[in-house]
């Protein structure tokens, strides 16, 4: 318990008498000072007993007594203690009068008690109350050492800080689900903290936040884990009041416990990083035997059932700058990890420099969670693969770095390679479209006219036509309106010249100079592919006639 007033009035060797304040002696002591200064403001902190003798105080004047006592009140003086017998016989009824009017306890101190002896009683009862918090404190890590260590680990480590806070406490990970929580219910509070997490998370370990709570009566304190530039995790207390000494001692040493749980961790993970990346050389250079053995039961029953390849890269943000937080694709490997560990299922992360490659289980929870992390990408307006004319939503995460990401379809060990050329190519589609996450049975599902809007195809169709468009541009003929009817009517020339409105001997002369200005013949299943895609990559609008197959044939 912490000193008080009342422990002082208690204290049968300074024999205090209370004058004033008697409803508010419970109120806790933290130094004992005293002053003659006509005020003493600037030197105090709160929270104090000043002590005074009045010498240069007229505390005989009810004004004077009336501006000391209100000055020093708000201030955080909490008492004041009076010389009896020192330059006043008795404590002036001015000031009792003002110390009453303020609520502000006043002590008459008898002339054979020396404020030293005071201050000794203060400190030596602080000097005690430390000790117990530092005591407690110590025998509050112990205990959580000995939960740290049990069968249980981190559930039973929260259980206990729980009982040491009179609270809860939550336990997250790296992605900012939530791992366990002390008491059971706690779990349903914890979760509505996952927006606070994840600003939290964005900071660089070691990180805190107390979080600021409308509804309800706890306070929450939130506290990153880890000892790197990721926190690899974040631990949540709720209690009634601020913490004490003792209550801070125990959370301290909890985060020291889950940092180092945590560090072990990740040394285990750098392992399995490692073997991983070895399972997938030996899978993508076609060596699927070789890779189930040395997958063994850590990756084993991933590769037993269809799995998919997941290829993901970041993209800059608009704004260029350099990111110092975790980046996209830390998200994306953390959202994959929790959630095949939340469900006991496998995945198989390989992250390189600005790459991330996946195995993921088909309709498994990290495919599920790689979804909704493009999801929420594509989402997030400040995302370059977002949408532009969003309104903003605060700080971007992830440094403004968006997705492109590309999957494969469902494959075994044996077919690794090519499903590996399939997230590749899904990647560059999404890409080129400005998605974070593209499947490649979309790419095989849809047309293959929206591939054609790269810079690259668009200059090499404005070169294949130049010779034809500067033709039409003297007014000489409509070469490129016809050479479009005539492709897209399959080579049909009376189809095509009704199209056009005019004679089929015209369309025919039309073609030959066509031939004679490109130098290629329209014989040439080839030459008519290229024209059309050309003519396709250059229009801003459908052809209205369908798309050739073979035209001419």
């Amino acid at each position: 318990m912490p000193h008080t007033l009342a422990s002082l009035v208690n204290h049968t060797a300074l024999k205090l008498t209370v004058l004033a304040g008697e409803e508010r002696l419970d109120v806790p002591v933290r130094w004992a000072h005293a002053s003659e200064l006509i005020d003493p403001v600037p030197y105090m902190e709160g929270g104090e007993l000043l002590l005074i003798t009045a010498l240069k105080l007229d505390a005989e004047d009810e004004e004077t007594a009336r501006a000391y006592v209100r000055r020093v009140a708000r201030a955080g003086v909490i008492g004041l203690g009076f010389a009896i017998g020192v330059n006043y016989d008795e404590v002036p009824e001015a000031l009792v009068a003002a110390a009453r009017a303020e609520g502000l306890p006043l002590f008459g101190v008898p002339r054979r008690t020396p404020f030293i002896a005071i201050s000794k009683a203060v400190s030596a009862a602080v000097a005690a109350d430390q000790y117990r918090a530092v005591t407690a404190g110590f025998e509050a890590q112990r205990e959580l050492t000995r939960a740290a260590l049990s069968a249980e680990g981190p559930a039973e480590l929260l259980a206990r800080l729980a009982a040491h806070l009179d609270g809860w406490a939550a336990l997250y990970d790296a992605s900012g689900a939530v791992l366990a929580a002390a008491p059971e219910w706690a779990a349903r509070r914890a979760a509505r903290l996952t927006a606070d997490v994840a600003r939290l998370r964005e900071r660089p370990a070691p990180a805190s936040a107390v979080i600021s709570v409308a509804e309800g009566d706890d306070r929450v304190e939130l506290q990153s884990l880890g000892t790197g530039r990721r926190a690899r995790g974040v631990l949540a207390v709720g209690t009634g009041a601020a913490l004490g000494t003792a209550q801070r001692y125990a959370v301290h040493s909890a985060v020291a416990l889950l940092t180092l749980a945590t560090e072990r961790s990740r040394a285990l993970q750098d392992a399995e990083a490692r073997l991983a990346s070895a399972v997938l050389k030996m899978l993508l250079v076609g060596e699927p035997d070789h890779a189930r053995s040395v997958a063994g039961r850590l990756y084993g029953g991933l590769l037993e059932a269809p799995f998919r390849v997941l290829v993901a890269e970041p993209v800059a943000g608009d704004d260029g700058a350099a990111r110092t937080g975790p980046g996209v694709l830390d998200g994306l490997a953390d959202a994959l990890e929790s959630a095949a560990a939340r469900t006991g299922e496998a995945v198989l992360v390989v992250p390189e420099t600005g790459r991330l490659t996946a195995l993921v289980a088909d309709d498994g929870a990290a495919a599920d969670a790689c979804a909704r992390f493009a999801a929420d990408a594509e989402d997030r307006p400040d995302a370059p693969s977002a949408p532009r004319g969003g309104a903003p939503r605060g700080e971007a995460p992830y440094g403004g770095e968006g997705l492109a990401a590309g999957l494969s379809a469902p494959t075994g060990p044996a077919a690794a390679p090519t499903a590996h050329c399939q997230a590749e190519q899904a990647l560059s589609v999404a890409r080129r479209r400005s998605r974070a996450l593209i499947e490649h049975e979309d790419v095989a599902a849809g047309s293959v006219l929206p591939l054609l809007a790269d810079d690259a195809v668009r200059a090499f169709a404005d070169g294949l036509l130049r010779a034809l468009r500067q033709h039409d541009a003297t007014g000489r003929g409509d070469l490129v309106a016809s050479l479009r009817a005539w492709l897209s009517r399959h080579g049909q020339w009376d189809a095509a010249a009704a199209d056009l409105g005019v004679h089929r001997h015209t369309l025919r002369y039309r073609m030959r100079r066509v031939e004679e200005i490109l130098g290629r013949s329209l014989d040439d299943a080839d030459v008519r592919m290229e024209l059309w895609l050309a003519l396709k990559a250059t229009s801003g609008t459908a052809d209205t006639h369908g798309t050739p197959g073979t035209p001419g044939e």
